[in-house]
């Protein structure tokens, strides 16, 4: 019986150190801090949802927040053409190929969430994710990876 308890113990263990977490929860401040430096996502998964919240007391047309994952080298002229975009937009150029996931501009109090494929990202590639509201990529970014 022991050995039997064991062994599922063991088959237990095994499958839970397969099953890969999908999903990041990220938190967005006034003083323009996310509460991660870095998202790491599994290849097993299919998808992979970004939940923002906004923990600040500040409106979006003041403090708005998002995140934007796109290539490392992309991301200067995502910014670029995003603050030309305008808070209408979300500060992401429509339609831009270079963006891989973004969420709306969210403020105090709201939510939003994104969900893409990790098949569109590449492991050992450099992706980083921030937020495109101007200005505030300097401080709120962070690595992504794919492992």
């Amino acid at each position: 019986m022991l050995k039997l308890l064991t062994a599922l113990a063991l088959l237990v263990g095994a499958n839970a150190a397969f099953a890969a977490d999908c999903a990041i929860d990220i938190d967005g401040t006034d003083a323009m801090q996310f509460s991660v430096k870095t998202i790491d996502i599994a290849k097993t998964c299919k998808a992979f949802t970004i939940n923002l919240k906004h923990s600040g007391a500040l409106p979006k047309a003041a403090m708005g927040h998002n995140v934007v994952i796109t290539k490392g080298a992309d991301q200067q002229g995502v910014l670029a053409d995003g603050a030309t975009a305008g808070l209408d937009h979300d500060y992401v150029k429509a339609d831009d190929a270079r963006v891989i996931a973004h969420t709306k501009i969210i403020g105090a109090g709201e939510t939003a969430s994104v969900t893409f494929a990790p098949s569109k990202l590449a492991a050992g590639s450099d992706y980083v994710f921030f937020c495109s509201f101007p200005g505030h990529a300097a401080i709120m970014k962070g690595a992504v990876t794919l492992n």
